[in-house]
């Protein structure tokens, strides 16, 4: 029997984490966007939140490209050493 749902492949477990860390990223710039001049500290709060999720996304995504094949290493410069 032809299984409806084929397991993803790892491209699309990393198609799905990457647009979940973008889907994070674009909360952080809406609450950015509507932040008040003076933050309260539910402001202060609910930033903190944003940003846990934003991190754990990008850690999503980051072993998503590692299972993908997509493992690079530092990012980093090494001028000046």
């Amino acid at each position: 029997m032809t299984d409806l749902y084929p397991p993803a492949d790892d491209r699309e477990l990393l198609r799905q984490a990457a647009a979940a860390h973008t889907a994070a990223t674009r909360e952080v710039e809406a609450f950015l966007r509507r932040l008040p001049t003076v933050p309260d500290p539910a402001d202060v709060t609910e930033y903190a939140n944003l940003l846990t999720r934003e991190d754990q996304t990008r850690g999503d995504r980051d072993a998503a490209a590692d299972a993908a094949g997509l493992t690079i290493g530092s990012l980093e410069s090494d001028q000046g050493q």
